[in-house]
């Protein structure tokens, strides 16, 4: 047993383990909590503490996106892409991967529980992206940039398609997860995928990712409005959280990526590093607590109030704390006495089965 813990303990404070990452993943899961379960102000305002809980609107789900992308990059190589069939065999297993992320995503969404659930957009993203994994860095940043501008000015138009108003406009939205529009989101993905390739371990990116995100966080929040007589311009030049707005998207995806710089960059104290450690084991099995989150969810506000589906009720239990400290301590107690998180499990063993690394020829 004593040797099983050691082996759990190395796996998730070995020098293999990139424990910024895993920081950054738990920030944004409890980020989400915190927009699921508390009311927030309409705006953040840095001069008015009253204000700051609005950090988390948009922002974590953005950076759980971001974060997506630097999974996609570790898992297919790291700062130099994978080759032959090595990266054919990573792009095959994230398919399964994104297959089972969609179909647990709709089960989550058939609980009734009023959120806008994420894992099918994560779904799509981790597809989209795909074609994207050869790329070096430089070229998958460019991409994330040009992506970034060019849909925001798009998505409104994409908005107001037909398809949304029709009979069955609110389940294809669902399925495709348009909450986090795809056509956008894939900058963000993108962009976390770039920032893998750069290499996460040196200091020097690390130091470029906290310094450059925060600059295009100012630059995006500091975006002038748009001509109040233009609903068009008014889509496209906003920072306001889930808007898929241009500001938004520079904003915020420059608030991701100095999150994730930061967290890289105080995980490199030792002290820290252990301090963090039950946001880290959470961060380590995000699909795990996410997914928590959500059927725990259920069954109270089925037990308490009768309903999954009334959001109100359900907040007027005080829930944030109590399901997210049992999450987090949850995590904490797998991570340290099983291992790798149960859904994250099953998605790498059935991937695996699904593309074996030696395939039948």
């Amino acid at each position: 047993m004593a040797r099983g813990l050691s082996d759990r303990w190395e796996r998730l404070n070995g020098p293999a383990r990139l424990a910024g990452v895993d920081l950054a993943r738990g920030l944004a899961v409890i980020g989400m909590f915190a927009a699921h379960l508390l009311t927030t102000a309409e705006s953040w305002v840095w001069g008015d503490p009253s204000t700051w809980l609005a950090v988390v609107d948009g922002r974590s789900s953005i950076l759980f996106a971001t974060l997506a992308g630097v999974s996609i990059g570790l898992v297919t190589g790291g700062p130099v892409p994978s080759d032959g069939d090595r990266m054919r065999i990573a792009r095959g297993r994230l398919a399964v991967r994104a297959g089972m992320l969609w179909l647990i995503g709709i089960l989550l969404i058939l609980t009734g529980v009023p959120v806008y659930v994420i894992l099918p957009a994560y779904a799509l993203l981790f597809v989209l992206a795909l074609p994207f994994a050869r790329l070096s860095a430089g070229a998958v940043l460019a991409a994330a940039a040009a992506i970034g501008v060019v849909m925001a000015f798009v998505q409104p138009l994409l908005d107001e398609l037909p398809l949304w108003y029709g009979p069955f406009g609110e389940e294809i939205a669902a399925a495709l997860g348009w909450h986090y529009p795809f056509p956008v989101w894939l900058a963000f993905v993108l962009t976390g995928l770039g920032v893998a390739r750069a290499d996460l371990r040196r200091l020097p990116t690390q130091l470029w990712m906290l310094g450059a995100g925060a600059l295009l966080a100012l630059l995006g929040y500091a975006g002038l409005p748009a001509d109040a007589s233009s609903l068009y311009l008014q889509e496209v030049l906003t920072s306001r959280p889930h808007s898929s707005g241009l500001y938004e998207v520079i904003g915020t995806g420059g608030f991701a990526v100095a999150v994730l710089g930061g967290c890289l960059l105080i995980c490199r104290l030792g002290a820290v590093r252990m301090l963090v450690l039950p946001l880290r084991a959470t961060g380590a099995m995000p699909l795990t607590a996410y997914t928590a989150q959500l059927l725990i969810w259920a069954v109270v506000a089925l037990a308490a109030v009768g309903d999954t589906g009334d959001l109100f009720a359900f907040r007027a239990l005080d829930p944030f704390w109590p399901l997210t400290i049992g999450v987090v301590l949850g995590c904490t107690a797998w991570a340290l006495l099983v291992g790798r998180g149960p859904l994250e499990w099953l998605l790498d063993r059935t991937a695996k089965l699904v593309v074996p690394s030696r395939p039948d020829r």
